[in-house]
C-alpha cells in the first residue's frame, strides 16, 4: 500500500514516514500544498496523511480540489487545530478521519489501518481466500491455518491481488501501489517478487496466474 504524507514540520514528517515505512508501507513525503496537490494529480496512493496548515496551498484546498477531481482516496487530517469548527470543515471538505496534534503514533498508525480497510472497499478484517487467510490488521497471512513468512514488499503485493481477486493486474498498476518515489523497481523485478509469493502460496493450492499482456491473476478458490 503507497501512502502519501504532506507535513511541512520535517521533524514530524520524518517521524511519520520512519513509522510508517517501519510497518510495511510505501511512503512518499511533501512539504507544501503545491507539492501534494502535483503529487495527487501525477500518482497513484492508497491514503493521504494530509497536514491543514501547509505553506503555499492549505491543506483544505488540497482536499477540495482532490474531492472536486472525484478522487475517493481517504484522508487523515493532521492539525494543531483541534477546536469542533475546524473538524467539521474538514471532514465537510472531503476528510475521512481527523487527528489533532500531539498525537501518539500507535493511534495514527491505527487510523491509518482503518483508512486502507476502508479505502479497500471496506470489508472484514480477516480476508478469506480458498485455503489463504490475510489478517488485515496484523498483516499476517496463513495458508491451511499455517502462518505464511512474507517480506513487506510481499505482503503488500498480496493486499493488491487479494482486493483485486479474479482481475488481472498489470505490472504497471503494481509498480505505482508498491512502490515509493527514487525506487527502483523494474518490471523485472515485480517479477521476481510476484514468483517468490507465487512459491510461497502454491504449496497450499492458492495459484497466481500471470497472462502476457494482462498481467497477474489471483485465482479464485473455486476455479478449475
Amino acid at each position: 500500500m503507497r501512502i502519501l504524507v504532506a507535513e511541512d514540520d520535517p521533524s514530524l514528517a520524518e517521524g511519520l514516514v520512519h513509522s510508517l515505512r517501519h510497518a510495511g508501507y510505501a511512503v512518499d513525503c511533501v512539504g507544501d500544498g503545491n507539492e501534494a496537490d502535483a503529487a495527487i494529480e501525477t500518482n497513484s496512493f492508497d491514503l493521504l496523511i494530509l497536514d491543514i496548515g501547509l505553506p503555499r496551498k492549505s491543506g483544505l484546498d488540497v482536499l477540495k480540489r482532490l474531492r472536486s477531481r472525484k478522487c475517493a482516496t481517504p484522508v487523515l487530517i493532521l492539525t494543531a487545530r483541534s477546536g469542533t469548527t475546524d473538524r467539521v470543515q474538514g471532514l465537510d471538505a472531503g476528510a475521512d478521519d481527523y487527528l489533532a496534534k500531539p498525537f501518539e503514533l500507535a493511534e495514527l498508525e491505527a487510523r491509518v489501518r482503518a483508512l486502507v480497510r476502508r479505502g479497500a472497499s471496506a470489508g472484514p478484517t480477516l480476508n478469506s481466500h480458498g485455503p489463504l487467510t490475510y489478517d488485515q490488521i496484523g498483516r499476517v497471512a496463513r495458508l491451511n491455518g499455517e502462518p505464511v513468512e512474507l517480506s513487506a514488499r510481499e505482503v503488500n503485493l498480496l493486499e493488491i491481488l487479494l482486493q483485486r481477486a479474479g482481475r488481472f493486474v498489470s505490472k504497471e498498476q503494481l509498480i505505482s501501489h508498491l512502490c515509493e518515489w527514487g525506487d527502483e523497481v523494474s518490471a523485472n523485478a515485480i517479477e521476481v517478487y510476484v514468483h517468490r509469493l507465487r512459491k510461497k502460496l502454491e504449496a497450499g493450492g492458492v495459484r497466481i496466474v500471470t497472462v502476457r499482456g494482462l498481467g497477474y491473476n489471483l485465482e479464485k478458490p473455486d476455479s478449475k
